[in-house]
């Protein structure tokens, strides 16, 4: 497992997945917080609106998975027992981005001319 900073996260989620139809899935925990061992978070195209959407599942039963429109909206929504991501960051590990290597897929997103800005 890995942890990243929020300036690289940054970077990776603001990759243009509307270019090559992709989506960015990212597979982590939360030191500290038994409910989010094994939780996922990304962004995609909402197939209806053709939207970008970003997205947390947090708890393998589906009961904590929400969307948002915004990247702002999404780092500060207080869904971890009343914190945000931006908030927990430090204590958030990457398992995997985009079902491969952490420092690989890194890369990918930081070396990569598809970044919205």
């Amino acid at each position: 497992m890995d942890k990243i900073s929020f300036e690289d996260f940054k970077k990776i989620m603001s990759y243009d997945i509307t270019k090559k139809q992709s989506c960015i899935e990212i597979h982590f925990c939360v030191d500290y917080y038994d409910d989010y061992q094994t939780s996922w978070l990304g962004k995609m195209l909402d197939k209806e609106t053709n939207k970008v959407i970003y997205w947390f599942g947090l708890t393998e039963d589906g009961m904590q998975a929400y969307d948002y429109d915004s990247f702002d909206e999404f780092v500060n929504a207080k869904v971890f027992c009343g914190k945000s991501l931006k908030e927990i960051w430090h204590l958030v590990s990457l398992v995997s981005i985009d079902a491969s290597d952490v420092q690989e897929s890194l890369q990918f997103y930081l070396s990569s001319k598809t970044l919205v800005h």
